[in-house]
């Protein structure tokens, strides 16, 4: 782990030695510079299985590591060009655990931004993939008042950032504002398998996002739809067994395969934040169409803030939405040999469709900002595991009993700068 922060603080002195020329003479920074991070260790009562916050963590607290400092620990840095008034450029640059179970740095965003008018925008490059309420501070922990983003609704798609284009339009009605994004987009991701899916690249092309966003007091509404098709070419060898068994193979295949499936992404949320305590949740569902099935999932959160000090609550819970198994192949009038490997394929099929999570999390934390730019955060995850799923959890251990649960202890330290 000191080594990985040791690259992290590399980076950033030789972003800064780059990130602060003169300033214009008008007084306008053409270049400046920000960042932030987090610094943190999360435990696990479960030493059977790892708990995974979501699909690209080869591994988590629990069996690998009773106390792991990759699930949160991060950090980013920004550098931003103003050129004119209406053209910038951004490039974020984020380090933090990799699906390789490295800490190489990679670009989270490098676009180029036109504001045409105060009120419409055009950016193109590497570009946020908007379909959260919490989409462009996902990353940054001294935005959120929790330790992470609730694991069930986030982890559904964490895939953070496109490249693409995207619009952005406002329009001011009385106290009211209403905003309209548009994203059109493609992306490459890399998952280790740790959940057990066949590790690999999942590659989303004709990405295509739409954000309604109205904010009007104290009260925000953010409605999202989304889809794209998905290819997983790890999946290919595991759809070509089947179709070896003729007709009744190829309709598995068909129902199941990973090979440009449209997939599809619904989200609505809303937040009330007056100041003093706030109330937020999300529902969302995503639908791929294949063998990684039909998922929503949703929660509720709320706090207080007494001076320094944030004492919030957090009920989060995911279920699948199609079927978690298949009868698969039938057996009868096989040769010896072909049943056998027939078994074998129903077995897998059954496996991966049973990796759907299914799990509720009640939690339960504190946030306290010691600092004018810093906050410590304690949080307590009762994890209850539906009977018959594995819900969020991966690199699964004999010991380890489909409707296990744990408890999971996560303490952080956030900073912007």
């Amino acid at each position: 782990m000191r080594n990985r922060l040791r690259s992290a603080a590399v980076l950033s002195l030789a972003f800064a030695s780059v990130a602060a020329p003169p300033a214009k003479a008008d007084d306008r920074p053409l270049f400046s510079f920000s960042g932030y991070g987090t610094i943190g260790a999360a435990h696990s009562s479960n030493d059977q299985a790892d708990y995974l916050v979501d699909e690209f963590k080869p591994n988590g607290p629990g069996h690998t590591r009773r106390w792991s400092a990759d699930v949160d620990t991060r950090l980013g840095l920004q550098g931003l060009a103003q050129f004119t008034p209406q053209l910038s450029a951004v490039v974020q640059v984020i380090t933090q655990q990799r699906y390789d179970d490295t800490y190489r740095p990679e670009v989270e965003w490098a676009n180029v931004k036109y504001q045409a008018t105060p009120d419409f925008s055009v950016r193109a490059g590497r570009v946020v993939l908007p379909i959260y309420m919490v989409t462009d501070s996902r990353r940054v922990g001294y935005a959120n008042p929790w330790v992470r983003p609730p694991v069930e609704v986030y982890s559904m798609v964490p895939v953070t950032h496109v490249d693409g284009i995207d619009a952005n339009y406002r329009a001011l009605v009385g106290d009211t504002t209403a905003r309209l994004e548009v994203t059109v987009a493609q992306s490459d991701s890399h998952f280790p398998g740790a959940s057990g899916f066949t590790p690999g690249v999942a590659k989303a092309r004709g990405i295509f996002a739409l954000v309604g966003t109205v904010e009007r007091g104290f009260a925000t509404f953010r409605a999202n739809w989304g889809r794209a098709d998905l290819t997983i070419d790890s999946f290919g060898p595991f759809a070509d067994a089947f179709r070896q068994f003729g007709p009744v193979g190829e309709d598995i295949v068909n129902r199941y395969s990973v090979d440009r499936r449209n997939v599809d992404f619904i989200g609505l949320g809303a937040t009330y934040d007056p100041g003093r305590w706030f109330v937020t949740g999300e529902w969302a569902k995503f639908d791929t169409h294949s063998i990684l099935g039909d998922k929503s999932a949703w929660y509720v959160s709320g706090g207080h803030r007494f001076g320094k000090w944030t004492p919030y609550l957090t009920y989060a819970a995911i279920k699948a939405d199609s079927r978690t198994s298949d009868p698969g192949l039938p057996l009868a009038g096989l040769p010896p040999q072909a049943a056998a490997t027939a078994a074998f394929l129903d077995q897998t099929l059954n496996q991966t469709l049973g990796l759907i999570p299914q799990q509720r999390t009640a939690s339960i934390g504190v946030r306290w900002d010691f600092a004018r730019s810093a906050a410590l955060k304690l949080q307590l995850d009762e994890v209850r595991v539906d009977s018959g799923s594995r819900g969020t959890f991966g690199n699964f251990q004999p010991g380890f009993a489909p409707g296990s649960s744990a408890r999971i202890f996560s303490a952080v330290v956030d900073f912007v700068f």
